[in-house]
């Protein structure tokens, strides 16, 4: 694993197997208060590994994103990737095996569906019998039909501005040409398209002024299904659908309900919906979770860059109204920069205020990106994936960081250094508190940035946050510090906090609490409209609990 070999194969650089992820590493998860996990890349895709000794039809490699390809290339809805097989031909087994594992170990198990794209070369060698493959039926001669699975330009070939032969004797063909994944409406795609993929109708006429045609249901709507609920069998606890908002509302709101009813057990639905014009129609829709992408994520980004003041994360969580019980909070994933890549942070610590904000704001729940605990880098020069500060998701690699936690199969973190260490420590800390006490989980939330400007010089509003959580009998102080410095700040508590808290004024004057990140106790006394002291460390937080 340590020896990378750059744009390298399967054999030569390897590939993380689902068998890998055992006992040991999934109680590590859970030790982390992890809840669920999400196993992204499980469906098969186009790759350019050769598997046609097992029945899987080789992949022309100029429609293929990197020698592991894009795990968003779909090949077959209903099949799992052989790469992460021991046993390419017992595949589905093994994956059979990890749900279980998973489920033993007290965790739910979540995987991607991808309604909006599959690869150019899509063919199921797995679904089930007289199940009609994607196209199959399709009228070609017709650039639009409503029970079309595809967007065709009749008469054209699929021509794009890169070369269709990368290497084979033969170029990639497709004729009829068929519309690209990204909304890309032409037979001519660039490489700066999702040229790999091609776009799903679900019954909009894009090219026709937008016409819905969804009475009758369009035939990608029941197949979808079809493919949904085959999941649901295998006894995931739900889906992360990938671009939700590329497919019609309407499609989503005619399946989710029937596929939450077919499940045996709850059965959650995240969706990738970037554009907040659109977050109420996609909640109406029966999303459980919503990226919030482009709201708390970009903004505590800007903040830990000191782009942004402290005082936009108020503005992102008023702006979300009734929404935000239903927002997904993150810090990382697989299409954004490592935070301790020099793209983000350039150090994973940096980003400790972002993450107890991010964690403990409202109760939402927390995505982590594995590795991010770890102040993984992503600063590899992988293959198709560039040095971008982001871990491939293109090209066979090792995520050095998880391979020292790893430290051969004893996922102890045994050679892991000691910054990784403590980064991780900080992690364990604050995401296990979200899971012990109910004033993140569940409790009422109460902003303090109003009262706290900039003006006396005992709190900097551009660079600290102040809130409290309360349950039925604990109260919680949460201050965070962006600064590259610690300092002593005054962080003024309304009377109008105490009225809605319904906090004990007398009991608050010479309150006794415990600081939940250090265990530290000592007086840290809370009156109407008066200053509490607390001390902040650089890029840091505290949390002082008080017992009502």
């Amino acid at each position: 694993c340590r020896n990378h070999v750059h744009n390298g194969s399967i054999e030569q650089n390897g590939c993380g197997k689902f068998n890998d992820i055992t006992k040991k590493a999934l109680e590590a998860i859970k030790g982390l208060g992890v809840t669920h996990v999400w196993f992204t890349g499980v469906l098969e895709h186009a790759t350019q590994t050769d598997y046609s000794s097992i029945g899987i039809d080789k992949d022309h490699p100029a429609v293929v994103k990197g020698k592991a390809g894009s795990p968003y290339a779909i090949k077959d809805y209903y099949d799992v990737d052989p790469d992460l097989a021991v046993d390419p031909e017992n595949r589905m087994k093994e994956f059979a095996n990890l749900i279980r594992r998973t489920h033993t170990a007290g965790l739910k198990v979540i995987i991607d569906f991808i309604p909006n794209h599959l690869a150019r070369e899509y063919h199921s060698d797995s679904a089930p019998a007289g199940t009609v493959d994607f196209g199959e039926n399709d009228r070609k001669d017709w650039g639009f039909w409503e029970n079309n699975n595809f967007y065709y330009f009749p008469g054209q070939s699929f021509e794009p501005y890169f070369d269709r032969s990368a290497g084979e004797p033969a170029p990639y063909t497709e004729f009829p040409a068929r519309a690209t994944g990204n909304d890309c409406f032409t037979p001519s795609p660039s490489v700066n398209d999702w040229y790999e993929t091609v776009k799903l109708n679900y019954g909009v006429d894009y090219q026709g002024g937008g016409v819905q045609h969804f009475d009758p249901i369009p035939d990608t709507w029941r197949k979808m299904l079809d493919v949904l609920l085959y999941w649901a069998c295998k006894g995931i606890d739900g889906v992360r659908c990938d671009m939700a908002e590329m497919v019609p509302a309407a499609f989503w709101k005619w399946v989710i309900p029937q596929v939450k009813s077919a499940a045996e057990k709850p059965f959650l639905f995240i969706g990738e919906v970037y554009n907040p014009g659109l977050y109420y129609t996609y909640l109406d829709a029966g999303f459980d979770y919503l990226y919030d992408k482009v709201g708390l994520y970009d903004t505590l980004k800007a903040i830990v860059q000191g782009y942004a003041p402290a005082t936009d994360i108020t503005y992102r969580w008023q702006s979300l109204g009734k929404k935000w019980p239903h927002m997904l909070n993150f810090l990382e994933n697989h299409d954004e920069q490592r935070i301790a890549s020099p793209f983000f942070a350039g150090d994973a610590m940096k980003a400790f205020p972002a993450l107890v904000v991010s964690a403990c704001l409202r109760g939402n729940p927390f995505m982590l990106y594995a590795g991010q605990e770890l102040g993984e880098e992503g600063m590899y020069e992988e293959g198709f994936s560039g040095m971008d500060g982001r871990s491939t998701i293109f090209d066979y690699w090792c995520i050095d960081s998880l391979a020292d936690f790893n430290s051969h199969g004893k996922w102890n973190g045994g050679q892991l250094d000691t910054k990784r260490s403590s980064i991780r420590d900080y992690y364990n800390k604050v995401l296990n508190l979200c899971q012990s006490e109910p004033a993140l989980g569940e409790g009422l939330f109460f902003d303090l940035m109003y009262v706290n400007p900039s003006v006396d010089g005992r709190f900097d509003a551009g660079r600290q946050y102040a809130f409290l959580r309360k349950s039925s009998d604990t109260l919680l102080l949460i201050v965070v510090n962006f600064d590259n410095r610690g300092r002593l700040a005054g962080v003024r508590i309304p009377s109008h906090a105490f009225d809605y808290l319904q906090l004990p004024i007398e009991k608050m004057r010479d309150a006794e609490a415990v600081e939940l990140l250090s265990g530290a106790t000592a007086r840290v006394p809370m009156y109407p409209d008066g200053l509490t002291d607390v001390t902040l460390p650089a890029h840091g937080a505290v949390i002082w609990k008080y017992q009502l």
